[in-house]
């Protein structure tokens, strides 16, 4: 994470809107795909920041790589999330607001396999009962893309994601 590092050494730990994309693996029951934390060891989607150059795509692509050593042959974009709620402190005290493009992968080739020191597991969850120790930051993409519902329909209601899928 080249870039980010840059930024950090000059700006410390203040906020920074930060481009980055989420990857959802589903397997053929229908489980997501999260990764075990080192940071804060709890369980999170996969995906990260853009590096220079890259597209959304290609970063969704790159994270996937690097987080669980999978490649997909395509990938469904699902919906672009940014705003007030897309505000995330890292335990070690960076702060940033998240232009986060959510893809599908499609086709996805390999074994799930921890490649970075951002990972400590991965392991597949269903999604239709509660993940015991969610990311909040990752329930709340997955809650405002639909993979999982909403609770309190006054919370859906404030915070409705626009969701463009591919036909």
């Amino acid at each position: 994470m080249g870039y980010i590092n840059e930024l950090r050494s000059l700006v410390g730990t203040r906020p920074l809107i930060m481009a980055g994309a989420c990857v959802i693996v589903l397997n053929s029951q229908g489980h997501i795909l999260l990764q075990k934390r080192s940071d804060s060891l709890d369980w999170g989607t996969i995906g990260g920041a853009m590096e220079l150059g890259e597209s959304f795509e290609e970063t969704a692509a790159r994270e996937l790589y690097e987080e669980a050593g999978l490649t997909a042959s395509s990938y469904t974009f699902v919906a672009l999330l940014s705003g007030k709620d897309m505000y995330y402190r890292y335990p070690h005290g960076d702060e940033i607001y998240n232009a986060l493009a959510v893809f599908e992968a499609h086709g996805v080739e390999g074994k799930p396999v921890i490649q970075d020191d951002e990972g400590l597991e991965l392991a597949y969850f269903p999604l239709d009962r509660p993940i015991p120790d969610l990311n909040p930051f990752s329930e709340l993409i997955l809650r405002r893309t639909g993979y999982i519902p909403y609770t309190d329909a006054a919370e859906e209601r404030r915070s409705e994601p626009i969701i463009l899928r591919s036909i």
